[in-house]
């Protein structure tokens, strides 16, 4: 009875795991209805309306003890308040990054960005957490590089965009480590600390009379407002999912929301897929199979110690 409830729980995660990515994949065409929207408008809007949206959350899920006392917790303590700040920062540059992106017709590098970036975290994990890399995790890394610089030298351009996301999620994740905190309880934080900048800045543009939100078609007003479920939803799905699937699999899941961004930029949005592109990708996408099939190896043979360690 026990083995079909895990298997039963097993299969829940993936689902709520893959379908978080879905969501995530399909996100850009969201912000491409917001597309006569200034980036910096959405972006204020998505942080203030995602605030609003976690508070009833919490709400009508009965977590506001939980946020409060996370919340005294963390303003007792210097060095979580001082990395929920900075975690709140980071997820707001790669929101804004990854929302002009799409609106200017970049899809392909936000795409290139995200696969990047669990090679990016690794990284960032080696230099900050002293975390040790196998040969095969060194091996990914140069191929990845070689990808990112086939980009810079066939353009003479450097992919800021991608790289800017992959690093700014990877600190993000980074601070996190640091504020181990419930899912919905967390993204309430993190929107609450820049909050208040967002609804400065949307009050000066209407002020200005320059202000997008009730000052046109009211199907654009619902979607500034939405921004906020249309962020919170798949962080939601995605917490669920991850508590009942191994860290492994959700490393081969997290490559679909990239894949369908891709693929939407190159056959819904037209944007061009070289062959430079193609060769670029090739190398990105051999890194982050080896960096995958390495990490599953060495959880895999965790799991066997551990499972002997028990035996004995």
């Amino acid at each position: 009875m026990r083995l079909l409830n895990n298997q039963n729980e097993m299969k829940t995660g993936i689902f709520y795991a893959a379908f978080s990515y879905i969501l995530w994949g399909v996100l850009p065409i969201y912000w491409k209805l917001l597309g006569g929207v200034g980036s910096d408008e959405i972006l204020a809007n998505r942080v203030f309306w995602s605030f609003f949206f976690m508070v009833a959350l919490l709400l009508v899920t009965k977590k506001r003890p939980l946020f409060i006392e996370t919340f005294r917790g963390l303003a007792a303590n210097r060095r979580q308040m001082l990395a929920l700040i900075t975690a709140s920062i980071l997820i707001s540059i790669n929101w804004f990054i990854y929302i002009y992106a799409v609106n200017t017709g970049q899809m392909i590098q936000a795409s290139l960005g995200y696969y990047i970036n669990p090679l990016v975290s690794v990284l960032l994990g080696m230099i900050f957490l002293k975390e040790k890399l196998s040969v095969w995790q060194y091996l990914s890394f140069g191929m990845a590089a070689i990808g990112v610089l086939i980009l810079t030298f066939s353009y003479g351009q450097f992919p800021w965009i991608a790289l800017t996301l992959a690093i700014s999620f990877g600190l993000y994740g980074l601070a996190k480590k640091l504020i181990k905190v419930e899912a919905a309880v967390g993204l309430t934080l993190e929107t609450l600390v820049v909050m208040p900048v967002a609804a400065v800045y949307m009050a000066v543009l209407f002020l200005n009379g320059t202000s997008t939100l009730f000052n046109s078609a009211v199907v654009v007003d619902i979607l500034l407002i939405g921004a906020g479920a249309a962020t919170a939803v798949p962080l939601l799905y995605f917490a669920r999912g991850a508590q009942s699937i191994p860290l492994s699999m959700l490393g081969f899941l997290q490559y679909i929301a990239p894949t369908i961004t891709l693929l939407l930029g190159v056959f819904m949005y037209d944007e061009t897929f070289s062959k430079v592109h193609l060769l670029s990708f090739t190398f990105i996408w051999a890194a982050v199979t080896i960096y995958s099939v390495s990490r599953t190896k060495l959880a895999l043979n965790f799991k066997t110690r551990k499972g002997k360690g028990i035996e004995l």
